[in-house]
This record gives structure tokens, sequence and C-alpha cells, in this order.
């Protein structure tokens, strides 16, 4: 992938965070113009669509999400303790504010009404997350440390949609603990 600009680095920036406050359709270049504090033409020289915008948002966070699944391999051979970093590392957004959801999950509650680069985009991330967890899964179930009741890719399903979930019911209740205490329901059941 190629690096960005600093400008259109400060542009993705603040989409994610206008789409994290108001979803696709809830900014326009105007929005970002004056947030960032340059003129709608600049935004349109590195990114010439609204489509070609988000697109490329969703495209750096898969690669973002990428890169942090293989520094979780990285840091430890240990699956548990790479699903516990994972989860770790929602709680600390969801604390701070920094992430108060995951953007793709936010895109894929409005998938039927994206235009279809977009949401072929959102599908691979999620395709993407699917396939490190069930990869995770599958080898804490060969060490003993995970006992899954379905097959590694049915539970890294359910485990995604326990996550997504748990970031939006600390989301609506307006406690971020909501989700660490989820998360940890999670494992336990993942280690009985």
């Amino acid at each position: 992938m190629t690096k960005l600009s600093s400008t259109a680095a400060d542009i993705l920036d603040c989409t994610r965070t206008l789409i994290m406050a108001g979803g696709y359709n809830g900014f326009s270049y105007a929005d970002i113009a004056e947030v960032v504090g340059i003129r709608k033409a600049s935004i349109h020289h590195h990114f010439p669509s609204k489509v070609d915008l988000v697109r490329s948002l969703v495209l750096h966070y898969r690669e973002d999400a990428r890169s942090g699944f293989a520094a979780l391999e990285k840091s430890s051979p240990d699956p548990r303790r790479q699903l516990s970093q994972y989860l770790g590392y929602w709680q600390t957004c969801l604390s701070d504010g920094t992430a108060p959801i995951c953007i793709c999950a936010l895109l894929a509650s409005e998938l039927p009404k994206l235009p279809p680069e977009i949401a072929t985009e959102v599908r691979l991330h999620f395709e993407t997350l699917s396939q490190w967890l069930c990869s995770a899964l599958a080898r804490g179930a060969e060490q003993g440390v995970f006992r899954l009741s379905n097959t590694p890719s049915k539970e890294a399903e359910v485990f995604m949609a326990t996550v997504h979930g748990g970031m939006l019911s600390a989301r609506v209740s307006g406690d971020p603990k909501l989700f660490g205490m989820i998360a940890t329901a999670l494992l336990d059941h993942l280690s009985r």
C-alpha cells in the first residue's frame, strides 16, 4: 500500500471520526474541509469522490488490522493471550474514546445503502478478521487452550458477533466496562 501524504492521512482520520459520529451519510466534504482546515478541492485532489474516500479508509483500516494480527502473533505464541490482547485493544479504545466502535461494524449496519465498492471492502474486512480468529481458535484447540463447541470457523463468527455486540452494548449503556465484562465471559466460555 502506498504511503499517504500527511494531508491525505488527516482527511482519512477526520473521515473515520465523522463516520463514527454519524455514519456514511452523516458527513460531507464540507465537514472534512472545515475540520482539517483545507479547501474541498484539496480533498477531491486526494479522493475524487466520497466512494473513493471511504473505500480508501476501509482498505487502510483492514491493512492496519492485518498488521495488528501479525503483531499479536509475533508477541506471543499463545492463542488465548492473542485473543485477550485483541479484546484488550478494543477495551482501551472504548474506554479512552479513540474508537468507540469498529468502523467496519458501523458501516456494516448501513450495508444495504452503501455503494457496492465500499460494501465489498467492508465484507473483505470481516473475512480477514474471521480468518484470523479461525486460525487463533484452531491453534488454541490444538494446544488444548480452548474447548470449541463448533468448528473454528463457526466459533470465529460467534466471537466476532459477540465482540461487535459488546461494542454496541457498551455504546448504548455509555459504560465501556460492560465490554470488558462481555470480553471476559467470552474468553472464559472458550476456556471452560
